[in-house]
């Protein structure tokens, strides 16, 4: 976006959440290419000879033909059984809540999961155009252009799009407490909906956008409040939301200056693009390494969930709902051997230092951790030994996942 690339690709984002003790992540295909298969074809040149760990695919649908409605059984062939689609980012991946409908109505029929990502794109669209003209250009406005108010809308519409066409949905990067309170109300209704929040929106708020380094935190959607931290943390404590995941997209905070990855210097164009007008800050954050080692001390040695929450969570939610359990997700006999073995008493001082993302930043710098995996295994494999890289580019594979599975 905004003339550059996320500064992870499927090597170097596999080997940091390798580091993070995660050995499958499922990444999202862009809609580039006039047909799905093309679409994913192009994904697959991507991410083949570089994947260090197991991966598969989302698909996301950002436009709607007739001919693109009748490819979309064919993504269970590629073995693909989720798609995304949005009610934001207008005239560049938003459908009609009509086109969202038929997509829903086709994935139910094939055991498709339809994922949504729930905003109110008119609302944005207005709001970020009245800031400009007022010269509200900070990096908090960014925020401020994206109420929460219509993330709950979208969440529920959502919801209520999928009772009417019969269909599973999967509410992806849940950040405001409304959107809890709409997934509560969907599910008492018996509604076949899930969802998912991401560490971010656990412990960050719009009070980091306004710090002088705030365009770290500028994400979609974007950092809420204190009180939108909380009532997700009780959501994943009552089992409200099924799944922390982390929407990793990450830029560099300075990318004119060079960082040192294995041995060689590397700088990619970053969130210095936006500086003086948040809508040109490259959109996402670092997160797939830091994700259980963040939430074991602050979810689990704190208190707020249990080592087994942790577990559904973490790993054996997502790979039920996704069609990869019991290869993934679980130890029993005929599952893969991916095994993070994790020393709970290991202290350090996070950040950067011991993050692998490629990138300048950390969001938890200085952050005190006790518990750390000390090993980490793929199929086997040693991939992490005490912070050492044993992993290669090639070593993962391409997983092909089952149909859908409520939770």
């Amino acid at each position: 976006m905004f003339g550059t690339v996320s500064s992870d690709d499927h090597y170097t984002g596999h080997k940091a959440a390798a580091f993070g003790g995660t050995t499958t992540v499922i990444d999202f295909v862009s809609h580039d290419l006039p047909t799905l298969r093309g679409s994913v074809e192009a994904w697959h040149d991507k991410a083949d000879a570089k994947a260090a760990i197991d991966f598969s695919f989302h698909m996301n649908i950002t436009r709607l033909t007739p001919e693109i409605e009748a490819e979309i059984p064919v993504l269970a062939e590629l073995g693909i059984t989720s798609l995304k689609v949005f009610t934001a980012y207008n005239n560049r991946l938003r459908l009609r809540d009509d086109e969202i409908f038929r997509v829903m109505r086709i994935a139910k029929e094939h055991d498709i999961l339809t994922l949504v990502h729930a905003e109110n794109g008119d609302m944005i669209e207005l709001l970020i155009s009245e800031a400009l003209q007022a010269g509200r250009t900070s990096q908090e406005w960014h925020a401020r252009t994206r109420p929460a108010w219509g993330a709950v809308e979208a969440s529920l519409r959502s919801a209520a799009l999928a009772a009417q066409a019969g269909a599973p949905l999967y509410i992806v990067h849940m950040n405001a407490g409304g959107e809890v309170d709409m997934l509560e109300y969907a599910r008492q209704q018996g509604l076949p909906v899930m969802g998912e929040t991401c560490p971010q929106y656990l412990f960050f708020s719009i009070e980091n956008l306004q710090r002088e380094d705030g365009a770290k935190w500028v994400c979609s959607p974007p950092m809420r409040s204190a009180a939108d931290n909380a009532r997700l943390w009780k959501g994943l404590q009552s089992g409200a939301i099924q799944v922390i995941a982390t929407d990793h997209c990450t830029f560099f905070f300075g990318g004119t200056t060079p960082i040192l990855y294995e041995g060689q210097p590397v700088a990619i164009p970053g969130k210095e693009l936006g500086q003086g007008d948040f809508t040109r800050i490259p959109n996402g954050l670092p997160g797939v390494g830091d994700r259980m080692v963040v939430l074991w001390t602050y979810g689990v040695r704190s208190g707020r969930l249990t080592p087994n929450q942790f577990v559904a969570l973490n790993c054996t939610n997502p790979a039920k709902i996704f069609g990869l359990y019991p290869q993934k997700g679980t130890l029993i006999p005929g599952a893969d051997a991916d095994i993070a073995i994790w020393d709970p008493e290991h202290r350090l001082t996070y950040g950067t230092a011991y993050a692998q993302h490629r990138t300048d930043y950390n969001l938890y710098e200085g952050w005190e951790l006790v518990g750390y995996p000390e090993k980490v295994f793929l199929r086997g494999n040693l991939t992490v030994e005490d912070g050492e890289w044993r992993g290669r580019a090639g070593m993962g594979r391409y997983l092909y996942r089952q149909g859908v599975t409520v939770l």
